[in-house]
C-alpha cells in the first residue's frame, strides 16, 4: 500500500479499503495496518530527515519498496509502542531477505539497529527558523507551514500541523426521518459504544473506540450517515425548508445532498449533481439507504448547470467547491505531499469560475452557500470577497442557525465581526478544517 501511494500517487484511504477487504485481517490487525499506513505517510518529512543521514542517496536512489520498508519500520520504532523494537527490526530484515537479497537485508538491519542504538528521536538542531522546525517536528512541507504562518501566525500554524497528525474520531449524522439523536445514543450505549452528542453539529454524534460506524446496524437501516462534524454544518447553514428546490452542484458522494433532503423532511426537490458518472451511483445509493425520495441525480460539469436549468429556479444553491483539501490532511495525509503551492492559485481560479456560473440559478431572495474543506484564504474569504465585488445583487447573510453560532462562538471559530462566513480550523473542534459562507440574493 505504501509503495503504491509513493510511486503511483494512489489515495491511502482507497488503498486501505481495497486491500484490507481482500486480506480479511482480524479487526486488531486491520487497525494496526491502518495505523502504520496513515502514520508513515503523515510523518514522512520527519522520517526522511532521519533516514537521509543514514542511507546514501536517500530517498530517490533507493528502490521504492526498500524506501517504504524502512519508512514504516522507523515509524513503528518511534511512534508506536505496541510492537516491540526487536520484532520491528526482525520482521523488516525478514521482509528484506524475502523480497530482495542479503545485501538489502544487511542495509535494513544496520540502519534500524543504528537508530535504536543512538536514539529513535534525535533532537533537532537549535535555532531553526519557526517554519523549518514545525515542518520537521510535525512533518509538513515547509512551503505549506510558511503559508499557515503567514495566514494564522506561528502558534496557530503549529496547532494546525499537530492536528493534521491526529487520528480522526468517528462521527456520524443522525437521519431525523428515521431516528432521534437521544434515542440512538441510548441504543449505542446499550450496545457498549462510547458515543455522545456532537458539541458542534446539531445532528451529529461522536464515538470513540467504536470501529467503523458504517458497519453498524444503524448505518444499514439508514438511521445515520458517516460524516465529519464540520461537513455537517454546511447543509445546516443552508437551512432549506420543506417544499424548496435545492441544487448541490458538486455532490458526490452525496452526504450533503442527503442532509439537505433530511432537513427538508424529504419534501421538495434536491438536485444532486456531480462531474463523474461513476459517482452518481454513490449518491443514489445514499438516498436509497436513507429512504429519501426527493433527491434527483444529474451528471455534468457544474459550469454547465446554467445551460440546463432555468435562471433563478433554485431556492438554495450549494457549491461545495473542489479545493486543495488542507483541512482534511488528517484523513488524507498524502494531500500535503501531493499538492504544490501553485495548485492553490489554480484551484482559486476554478472556484471563482464556478461561482460565476452557478450564482444565476439562485432566485431573488434565495440562498447561495459556498464551502470548501481547506483553510487557504485565497480559496475561501478571498474568493467570496472577489465574487461579491462583481455581484452587488448578492450579500453575505449572517442569519445562521443560533445553535451553530453558539457552538462556533464557544470554540473560538466565530469572528467578532461575523458577517456570514466562518473558517473552522482542525484544532478548534477536533473536526476537519472547513470554510462556509452563506450569501443572499437581493430581491
Amino acid at each position: 500500500m505504501l509503495e503504491r501511494v509513493d510511486r503511483e500517487g494512489a489515495y491511502s484511504g482507497l488503498e486501505l479499503n481495497r486491500t484490507l477487504t481482500e486480506a480479511e485481517l482480524s479487526r486488531q490487525d486491520a487497525a494496526l495496518a491502518t495505523e502504520i499506513v496513515y502514520g508513515t505517510i503523515q510523518r514522512l518529512n520527519t522520517i526522511d530527515y532521519v533516514l537521509e543521514k543514514r542511507v546514501k542517496g536517500w530517498p530517490r536512489k533507493v528502490e521504492p519498496w526498500v524506501r517504504s520498508l524502512l519508512r514504516m519500520s522507523y515509524y513503528q520504532l518511534r511512534w508506536l509502542d505496541r510492537v516491540p523494537a526487536h520484532a520491528v527490526t526482525d520482521e523488516a530484515v525478514r521482509l528484506a531477505k524475502k523480497r530482495g537479497h542479503a545485501g538489502i537485508a544487511g542495509l535494513v538491519n544496520g540502519v534500524l539497529r543504528g537508530i535504536l542504538r543512538e536514539g529513535v528521536a534525535p533532537p533537532l538542531p537549535a535555532g531553526l527558523p519557526a517554519a523549518e522546525r514545525i515542518a520537521l517536528e510535525h512533518s509538513h512541507p515547509r512551503w505549506l507551514v510558511e503559508r499557515f504562518i503567514a495566514a494564522y501566525g506561528v502558534q496557530a500554524a503549529e496547532a494546525i500541523c499537530a492536528a493534521g497528525n491526529m487520528p480522526p474520531h468517528a462521527s456520524a449524522r443522525v437521519n431525523p426521518l428515521r431516528a432521534e439523536r437521544g434515542e440512538l445514543l441510548r441504543a449505542m450505549a446499550d450496545d457498549g459504544l462510547d458515543a455522545r452528542a456532537s458539541e458542534l453539529a446539531p445532528a451529529g454524534i461522536v464515538a470513540s473506540r467504536a470501529g467503523s460506524l458504517a458497519a453498524t446496524p444503524w448505518f444499514q437501516s439508514g438511521e445515520l450517515s458517516v460524516q465529519d462534524e464540520s461537513s455537517m454544518l454546511v447543509a445546516a447553514v443552508a437551512a432549506p425548508q420543506p417544499g424548496m428546490r435545492v441544487l448541490d452542484c458538486c455532490a458526490a458522494p452525496g452526504g450533503k445532498s442527503a442532509h439537505l433532503a433530511e432537513l427538508m423532511g424529504d419534501q421538495g426537490e434536491v438536485i444532486a449533481n456531480d462531474l463523474h458518472p461513476h459517482k452518481e451511483a454513490l449518491i443514489a445509493q445514499q438516498a436509497e439507504r436513507l429512504g429519501l425520495k426527493s433527491i434527483r441525480t444529474t451528471t455534468m460539469d457544474a459550469a454547465e448547470l446554467p445551460d440546463r436549468l432555468p435562471p433563478g429556479s433554485m431556492d438554495v444553491v450549494l457549491l461545495d467547491a473542489p479545493c486543495s483539501g488542507f483541512g482534511v490532511i488528517r484523513r488524507k495525509p498524502e494531500i500535503k505531499w501531493n499538492k504544490q503551492e501553485e495548485d492553490v492559485a489554480a484551484l482559486a481560479a476554478l472556484q471563482r469560475s464556478l461561482l460565476e456560473r452557478v450564482h444565476s440559478l439562485v432566485r431573488p431572495g434565495g440562498t447561495l452557500v459556498y464551502s470548501t474543506c481547506t483553510i487557504a484564504h485565497e480559496e475561501n474569504e478571498d474568493t467570496v470577497r472577489g465574487f461579491l465585488s462583481q455581484h452587488p445583487d448578492f450579500a453575505l447573510d449572517s442569519e445562521w442557525p443560533e445553535e451553530i453560532l453558539n457552538a462556533l462562538r464557544r470554540g473560538g471559530a466565530l469572528p467578532a465581526d461575523f458577517e456570514g462566513m466562518a473558517q473552522l480550523l482542525p484544532q478548534q473542534f477536533g473536526s476537519d478544517g472547513f470554510f462556509i459562507a452563506r450569501l443572499k440574493r437581493r430581491l
